[in-house]
């Protein structure tokens, strides 16, 4: 019974959900909102959980003094000192909160992501090697986007920038097309494997 009634749910849930799809009548909508209101309901109940799992691993790191055990120490300060912002001042027209996330939240992530070029750039510089044909082209393109998207390369070649939109528009469109496509038939039959109860891992077991 521990696996016949979650494979049952599974089951259904997800014979409804296709029907709800394909058929756009009121109640099917109805029933769609309905569940999203349960996602909602689940997400904070995953939120308490993932929190709970956070404090464990810091906690963990700062009692055995690993390596780094001072950054855990100041993720636990942030996530305790943001919450109690939160819930005791309200998030609104608190200003305390806004300027968490305005003045300390976002100059974070655009460090972090400034940091991404050059991690994509050394990862571009070990993976694009001209072996072949093929990673040759792959190569030289790469350094025309990487060049025509900063300010002297337009200063340089006026006319890149445009090429640069052709090569996004229709050269690796099609490509991400193609991968998108192979991403949905992935996730189609992943779907139908756990509907039909083949795919059993979120069980726990083989």
């Amino acid at each position: 019974m521990k696996r016949q009634i979650p494979l049952a749910i599974a089951f259904i849930c997800g014979i409804g959900m296709i029907i709800q799809f394909f058929i756009p009548h009121p109640v099917s909508r109805q029933t769609y909102e309905e569940v999203l209101h349960w996602q909602i309901i689940v997400g904070i109940f995953m939120m308490v959980i993932a929190v709970r799992s956070l404090c464990v691993v810091h906690i963990d790191k700062i009692r055995r003094k690993r390596e780094g055990w001072g950054y855990s120490f100041v993720t636990l300060f942030a996530l305790a000192f943001t919450a109690f912002v939160g819930i005791g001042f309200g998030r609104g027209e608190n200003p305390l909160f806004s300027n968490l996330y305005e003045y300390i939240m976002v100059p974070m992530m655009s460090t972090m992501f400034s940091l991404l070029a050059f991690y994509m750039a050394s990862a571009a510089y070990r993976a694009f090697k001209a072996r072949t044909a093929q990673a040759t082209l792959l190569l030289v393109v790469a350094l025309i986007v990487m060049f025509g998207r900063v300010p002297v390369g337009e200063r340089v070649v006026p006319w890149l920038p445009r090429f640069i939109e052709w090569i996004l528009m229709y050269p690796n469109m099609a490509a991400q097309r193609g991968i998108l496509l192979g991403v949905g038939l992935g996730m189609i039959a992943t779907s139908l494997k756990i509907i039909l109860g083949i795919e059993r891992g979120y069980l726990g077991g083989g």
